[in-house]
């Protein structure tokens, strides 16, 4: 267990709010070291092996390289060249799934923020456990326990200053900031720290010559908003003195639910465009339908060799939740936008295509469909009710025997008995 590295001693006042941000480390690269333990201590990349992959995680001796998440591949392979190479699996959200579990057993203000992080809200749990030092504490150790994994925390009374102190605490760590301690802490930072300040907001505040948060601080509301605008000069402002009245939102609403896929290769091939298509459309049917939910519309995103990336919107003539019925309405989408014709023309080289469901309705309040559900590809009848039943029944044969229990035939790859097997969906699309 790490040290702990309280900023100044706790006031004898408690502060309004308690708030830890818990964050797993180097959470990827650990959750496959479970498995693969001879590999510990060694320089390991978690990505996919691929020209145009990026870095999933970095263990923290391949970080002392220079290696970061969401680095190129590539780039990371020329830094740290002896790296050894894991491909990422789908036990990640399993053990994420554990870790708030065990969050959740000390009270219903959680909040998590992506797979390997959250906020908790302590406040009500400081009668009930007392010192949250001590409960922070409690918590890592439940969770090297049970999970085998390391996390560190921050616990301050804003959540910004929270996350700051355990991004200070890592590897393994737990920082505490009091409230009368949090101008100590924040200002001897560089601006780049600071949530939402990215590499051009630094440029041009070091060309002010401001570097540090404590020299931000010397500008006042107006000086800033002049020259950063109202939103982001007070954004600066607010920073720089540790105000963050957000709070814990226990229950975020989503609204949308997208899946985008990188070619290897910049692709003219219809097929193969059409077969990861049809892929991420089953994928948002199978999200949808777990969350009860059906959109409304969709949005496609094409990024072309050149990187010149199209934004476009779908709409729907009803909602859905059958990814059989999406793949239609985003062929059709396409072939109107002269990305992907219906008669399998590719006019130009595609490197990544995405697809995001949004304006959701929920099923349980009742289904209202088209008159006669006019195939959106084909032209043909459809009842995109029947796809619902048919892809509900698959999700229950796949939650019961994983995603070998049954796959469309479409998703095959093609046989040595059967070569000349399209490669993709083809009209109908199962």
């Amino acid at each position: 267990m790490g040290d702990t590295q309280p900023c100044g001693s706790r006031p004898a006042d408690r502060p309004t709010r308690v708030i830890m941000h818990l964050d797993m480390d180097a959470f990827y690269v650990n959750v496959e070291l479970l498995t693969r333990p001879e590999l510990r201590g060694q320089k390991i990349i978690v990505a996919r092996e691929s020209e145009r992959s990026v870095v999933l995680s970095a263990s923290y001796e391949a970080r002392v390289f220079g290696v970061r998440s969401a680095m190129p591949l590539a780039r990371a392979k020329q830094l740290c060249p002896d790296a050894i190479i894991v491909e990422p699996h789908a036990r990640y959200r399993d053990y994420s799934q554990r870790v708030m579990e065990i969050l959740r057993d000390l009270t219903d203000r959680v909040e998590q923020v992506s797979v390997d992080e959250a906020f908790v809200d302590l406040t009500p749990t400081l009668r009930r456990l007392g010192n949250p030092v001590t409960t922070a504490e409690a918590v890592r150790w439940r969770i090297r326990e049970e999970l085998n994994l390391p996390a560190s925390a921050g616990i301050s009374s804003t959540k910004f200053v929270a996350k700051m102190a355990s991004a200070g605490s890592k590897p393994d760590g737990l920082w505490v900031v009091p409230p009368d301690r949090v101008q100590e802490f924040l200002d001897p930072l560089p601006v780049g720290k600071l949530w939402g300040v990215g590499p051009k907001s630094v440029k041009a505040l070091n060309n002010w010559g401001i570097h540090t948060v404590a020299q931000l601080r010397e500008y006042d509301l107006d000086f800033l908003t002049h020259h950063w605008g109202q939103a982001s000069g007070t954004h600066l402002y607010r920073l720089a003195r540790g105000i963050d009245p957000r709070e814990v939102v226990s229950e975020r609403v989503e609204k949308s639910i997208g899946a985008e896929h990188t070619f290897a290769h910049d692709s003219l091939d219809a097929q193969e465009i059409r077969r990861e298509l049809f892929r991420m459309s089953l994928t948002l049917g199978q999200r949808l339908r777990a969350g009860g939910k059906m959109a409304r519309t969709l949005s496609l995103k094409i990024r072309y060799e050149n990187f010149e990336t199209l934004t476009r919107s779908c709409p729907l003539s009803e909602p859905m939740d059958s990814g059989q019925a999406i793949f239609r309405a985003v062929l059709s989408r396409l072939d109107q936008l002269q990305v992907l014709t219906l008669d399998q023309q590719v006019p130009r080289a595609v490197r990544l295509i995405g697809v995001r469901a949004e304006k959701f309705e929920h099923r349980s309040d009742g289904v209202q469909v088209a008159l006669l559900g006019q195939d959106l590809v084909s032209g043909g009848v459809h009842d995109p009710e029947q796809w619902h039943e048919a892809e509900s029944v698959m999700d229950q044969i796949q939650g019961r025997f994983g995603t070998s229990g049954i796959t469309p035939a479409n998703l095959l790859p093609p046989t040595a008995t059967n070569p000349q097997r399209p490669h993709g969906p083809g009209r109908g699309g199962s």
